[in-house]
């Protein structure tokens, strides 16, 4: 596998639509030994990986080298793959996985603002309070228990269905559904409290 092919420089997902369909079978076809449908595979989805982990992490650095362990561990396990679900949803169960264990050897610090996109379009104060809105948004996030971060950024960042989050995260949707109240209620406090300041 070429390393060139592996991940993007921003969050920002500008990928073709995605067909989940295709991307079964060209993991179908990697799990029989067929390195170039890997490495397409790769392409596919190198900025879903990197988005996801960049949004647990904060850290561009961190988040490459999250999606990058990704598919090394699809790679490998790649003999044993079988199509019962979306690709998508086992990268992300991969993804989300290899943050956790990070999150869990190192608290996550608050590592600055989302990588401001300028809108011509708009008032240099509007683009500050954007800025600002981001940045306590990202603060706020970094400050959640790890599950209840995964579940917010699975849900609101990626649109993943509770039942996908709770294959993801191996627990129930009813479990996820309290995760989400938990971390919504907690990010209303928090955003309410940056308001303020």
């Amino acid at each position: 596998m070429s390393n060139t092919c592996l991940m993007g420089d921003g969050p920002d997902v500008t990928d073709a639509p995605r067909d989940a369909d295709v991307d079964t079978s060209l993991m179908v076809r990697a799990a029989r030994g067929d390195l170039a449908a890997f490495e397409q595979l790769v392409r596919r989805n190198q900025s879903i990986a990197w988005s996801l982990a960049w949004r647990y992490l904060s850290d561009s650095s961190e988040a490459r080298d999250v999606a990058q362990d990704a598919f090394l561990r699809i790679y490998k396990a790649a003999s044993r793959y079988r199509p019962i679900g979306k690709f998508r949803t086992y990268l992300s169960r991969v993804v989300t996985r290899l943050c956790l264990d990070r999150l869990a050897r190192k608290r996550p610090e608050y590592m600055g603002e989302l990588p401001a996109v300028t809108d011509p379009s708009r008032s240099p104060e509007d683009q500050a309070i954007g800025a600002e809105l981001r940045s306590a948004v990202r603060q706020c996030l970094s400050g959640l228990p790890p599950n209840q971060r995964v579940a917010i950024v699975l849900r609101q960042y990626e649109g993943s269905s509770y039942d996908e989050i709770a294959h993801i995260l191996e627990v129930s949707p009813k479990a996820v559904d309290s995760l989400l109240q938990r971390a919504r209620s907690t990010l209303r406090e928090c955003l309410a409290v940056h308001r303020e300041g």
